[in-house]
């Protein structure tokens, strides 16, 4: 049968057959490429596709359709917001004439496992001593653990400085740099907050002084738009990758 030959409502259905096939094979490959796409590129999609969401309130009988829209800022936002409680402030105990105990400051740590093991900047935190870390949660004692590493170091929590204090830190997201791709975000969140575009650099290299470097940046923890945890900036030390840190992690016995 000629096309021509068709009635107006044998076009109107056939239209209808060749607009439904249409929406079920761009569903279905729509769904095939989100599988095959990498983390990097999926993460962000759901987290938009979950947060602009399409909202209709009934108003006068008729319905109204609110969009909401997910702002670049309010991802900076979420993502700090998350990882804050992950930061510890560390100080070093020594004994002063009178016999008390003197702190100083030394500078920020990084949650990473929940076992109660800080990552710190080695030049910051060397070798044993006395050391006290805080956060939202409260005050605690801090011991050295020996790792090897001339970048980072690494302190396993002890027991409230008070005796009353209740250690709790999120559990960290984590993201694979190797994941990342040339042009996205990165927030770095320490005593400031600050972000860049990733030139694909696996160092981060950011200039001429380098990602990291004294006089560019505090201790910090890097994070992608989503909250997952890079690594970490350390002055003087440069980037960190957390890939470093938990294969140190692994290495070591009973901590």
């Amino acid at each position: 049968m000629d096309i021509k030959d068709l009635s107006r409502s044998q076009l109107i259905l056939l239209a209808l057959l060749l607009s439904f096939v249409t929406s079920l094979a761009t569903g279905i490959t729509t769904v095939t490429l989100m599988q095959q796409a990498p983390q990097s590129v999926t993460v962000p999609i759901n987290r938009v596709v979950r947060e602009t969401v399409d909202k209709i309130v009934p108003q006068d009988g008729k319905p109204v359709v609110n969009t909401v829209v997910v702002k670049e800022e309010d991802l900076v936002v979420s993502a700090v917001a998350d990882n804050k409680p992950e930061m510890f402030s560390i100080s070093m105990g020594t004994s002063g004439a009178d016999g008390k105990i003197i702190e100083t400051r030394l500078g920020d740590g990084f949650a990473v496992s929940d076992k109660g093991i800080i990552a710190a900047n080695a030049s910051e935190v060397p070798s044993d001593g006395t050391y006290f870390v805080e956060n939202q949660s409260g005050k605690f004692t801090a011991s050295f653990i020996p790792s090897g590493q001339n970048k980072f170091s690494l302190l396993k929590i002890g027991a409230p400085v008070n005796g009353t204090d209740k250690l709790s830190f999120p559990k960290m997201k984590q993201a694979d740099l190797s994941s990342l791709k040339a042009g996205q975000k990165i927030v770095l969140l320490g005593d400031n907050i600050s972000s860049f575009i990733y030139n694909g650099s696996p160092s981060l290299d950011m200039g001429a002084d380098g990602f990291g470097q004294a006089g560019s940046f505090g201790d910090s923890i890097v994070l992608d738009l989503n909250g997952e945890v890079i690594g970490f900036a350390f002055p003087g030390a440069g980037f960190v990758p957390l890939s470093a840190v938990n294969s140190v992690l692994n290495s070591i016995q009973n901590i």
